[in-house]
């Protein structure tokens, strides 16, 4: 299993964002995605901080379920950036994570986005592909005896 560097948020110092919750525009890609399908992002947030235990696509559809027939899907995906925030020792930043979500929930899976992005996640590669991506990158070097014989 690969090592992304995650913080346990206990002890450690809070710190920023890396992008405002109002920055959409620095990204007009997932800006665009945030707004006509932020079940996507959501999914594909969900499947990094979950670490490949979830798909990205149970999660986006159960989001968009939650939305269309209770319009409670705030409720679930709020927990995702309490999740986020105490992996990476972030601020609940401007308030609580559930009124983020409530009130401006497409902008806040956008800023989860970005944030997963800025941290070195290859957000379309999907947790498997980061995980190949990130163990492929990491050689080993040949045994001693066979490097002596060349």
């Amino acid at each position: 299993m690969a090592s992304f560097q995650v913080s346990s948020g206990k002890g450690s110092q809070q710190s920023g964002w890396s992008t405002g919750l109002l920055d959409c525009c620095s990204d007009i890609e997932t800006c665009c995605c945030g707004f006509w399908c932020p079940c996507v992002l959501f999914g594909r947030n969900a499947e990094m901080l979950d670490r490949g235990t979830s798909s990205c696509c149970a999660q986006g559809t159960l989001v968009y379920l939650l939305d269309i027939f209770t319009y409670l899907g705030c409720c679930y995906t709020c927990t995702y950036r309490t999740k986020l925030r105490k992996q990476y020792g972030l601020d609940e930043d401007p308030c609580g994570d559930c009124l983020v979500h409530c009130f401006c929930g497409k902008c806040a899976v956008c800023q989860e986005y970005r944030e997963l992005k800025n941290r070195g996640f290859n957000m379309t590669i999907r947790w498997k592909g980061n995980v190949e991506k990130q163990t492929r990158g990491a050689m080993t070097a040949p045994p001693l005896a066979a490097a002596m014989r060349s």
